[in-house]
């Protein structure tokens, strides 16, 4: 099977196109893809931080990593939860509420540049088979072990 006869080869090409285009727009801003999405899942009330890893997929060490810069760029500061002590919230600086309102910016105007060249009907069907995509991967379990290979034993 060539690349380009799986579904999950064009999903990849749609997310990198995606993700290469808002990286273009937003190096005019100062900031990166990543940083946006972070800034924008950022509440005004502070965010825990094990909220911002659930909802950006990012793994801790990465997260962590992520948010130092984001404190070296004065977009951040931390402070501790004032309900559970042992818990981070994140908040946004008046620099980082700045650069949330251009990513937001950005990810409107990008998808209103969607919606006019992709139909209601068209991007609704997209939608359910994208659900459909996610829950099917969800429940995926190979009904099958690639066979060992004599002599390739660790």
């Amino acid at each position: 099977m060539r690349p380009e006869e799986t579904v999950d080869y064009f999903l990849k090409i749609a997310w990198q196109t995606a993700a290469n285009k808002y990286n273009q727009i937003a190096s005019d801003y100062g900031i990166t893809q990543a940083l946006g999405y972070m800034l924008i899942n950022i509440h005004e009330e502070g965010t825990a931080v094990s909220q911002i890893a659930a909802l950006s997929g990012v793994k801790s060490t990465s997260l962590s990593r992520i948010l130092k810069s984001m404190e070296e760029l004065d977009l951040i500061y931390r402070k501790p939860d004032p309900e559970d002590k042992r818990s981070v919230r994140i908040f946004l600086t008046p620099f980082g509420k700045e650069k949330r309102q251009i990513a937001k910016f950005v990810v409107r105007s990008f998808n209103e540049y969607l919606n006019e060249h992709v139909s209601s009907k068209e991007r609704l069907q997209l939608i359910k088979t994208l659900n459909k995509i996610i829950q099917l991967t969800i429940d995926y379990k190979p009904q099958f072990r690639y066979p060992e290979i004599p002599g390739s034993e660790i």
